[in-house]
């Protein structure tokens, strides 16, 4: 009976996890569309994805600390509301402006169910658990970037704005089950009154911790080496790669499946191998493939030579290290605050999200033009992650 509710806890976690993948991929294959509907080019609509990111970034700033304050379900309650109505506007849209209105309204409320899925993991397990869980999580969030692009493609058949429909109902159904499932794990006797200057004390605290810095910027360092790929897709699957917008498939399934790999990796090496030791050999990985993906993307471009797969499988296998080191990383920086985890997984969704956001604005513009500067830039992205966890510490978790 224990088992079975655990694993409802978790899905329902990951649900509310994957809300933010969902809403970046889904509406991918739908650019030249959106924008031959609004009169506009895809760079207007690439510019609604960093509309989204930005808000998002600077939101998760909020979410956790107001989840110490008011509780994680009532933060979950106001953020899956009001995304609903923010998908609802995108998909009613009249104009490209609106549109950035109402994506800039999804990623203020968007970020609230992941913020808070982070924290109530670690307020629901400790140790070894909480590591096979965050796994679990990520594991399971990691599926979403294969599933939004491809149910992307199937929803743009009907029409563009069926995707945005699919978003509010995505995000109605993920509001019921945390409302049904989902027990409060911060209590009335133990939560933290709110306040703009607290806030601001806290994260110069938080600033100040040099570990948990280096933590949350090794994250969002790590997830933004294969996200630059899922934000230039547009242009390195159709011009690049020279597939089509219903063969999205293509990048995302491999990928994913990578991703799944280093979550079922965590999760099995949990309470098993020291922390340290899978940190290294993932760390290691993710090294050797970027650099092989850099000289094999350097091959092709001076041979001539194309093949759409050997420019996707290194981004798979990076991959495998990728989600191999994430939980570890979450929970040993979770672990860094353990009477605020709710504004410490706000800093570290923020670190992920700033890092992505940077990416869609000032990154990907500049390296999508060719194959071999987007892995160029992976390599760039996970060598400085490497020497800033070599120079903080190297996390072990309790």
């Amino acid at each position: 009976m224990f088992k079975s509710r655990s694993s409802t806890l978790v899905l329902v976690l990951a649900a509310l996890a994957a809300l933010a993948p969902f809403a970046i991929d889904t509406y991918l294959p739908a650019f030249h569309i959106m924008a031959a509907a609004f009169g506009t080019d895809e760079l207007a609509i690439q510019q609604s994805l960093t509309l989204y990111l930005l808000p998002y970034a600077l939101m998760t700033l909020c979410h956790g600390a107001i989840s110490d304050a008011i509780g994680r379900i009532t933060t979950i309650k106001w953020g899956l509301a009001i995304f609903m109505l923010a998908s609802v506007g995108c998909a009613f849209a009249p104009n490209v402006q609106t549109l950035w209105l109402f994506r800039a309204l999804q990623g203020m409320s968007g970020g609230a169910g992941n913020t808070v899925a982070r924290a109530m993991v670690r307020d629901l397990f400790s140790g070894a658990q909480a590591q096979r869980v965050m796994a679990t999580v990520q594991l399971l969030f990691g599926i979403a970037p294969a599933i939004a692009p491809i149910l992307g493609g199937i929803l743009l058949g009907i029409h563009w704005q069926a995707i945005f429909i699919f978003l509010a109902l995505y995000a109605a159904i993920a509001l019921w089950m945390a409302v049904r499932y989902l027990p409060e794990t911060m209590p009335a006797e133990k939560r933290i009154a709110f306040s703009i200057q607290g806030i601001v004390q806290t994260y110069g605290k938080m600033l100040k911790h040099k570990v948990f810095l280096g933590l949350i910027i090794c994250l969002g360092l790590n997830f933004s080496a294969f996200f630059i790929y899922v934000l230039a897709s547009p242009v390195f699957l159709v011009k690049h790669l020279h597939l089509n917008s219903q063969q999205f498939g293509y990048l995302f399934v491999p990928t994913v499946t990578g991703m799944m790999l280093g979550s079922w990796i965590s999760r099995h090496t949990a309470g098993k191998i020291a922390p340290t030791r899978v940190l290294r050999w993932a760390f290691a990985w993710m090294l050797i493939i970027a650099s092989a993906n850099v000289g094999l993307q350097w091959w092709m471009s001076m041979s001539a030579h194309s093949a759409w797969w050997l420019s996707i499988l290194p981004i798979a296998l990076f991959n495998v290290g990728m989600a191999t080191a994430m939980p570890i990383l979450s929970i040993a920086a979770l672990d860094c605050y353990p009477t605020l985890r709710g504004t410490a997984a706000s800093a570290q969704a923020f670190m992920q999200m700033l890092c992505s956001t940077l990416c869609s604005a000032l990154i990907v513009p500049l390296v999508w033009h060719s194959t071999l500067t987007l892995a160029m830039a992976m390599l760039a992205m996970i060598i400085l992650s490497t020497l800033l966890l070599w120079f903080s510490r190297q996390p072990t978790t309790s």
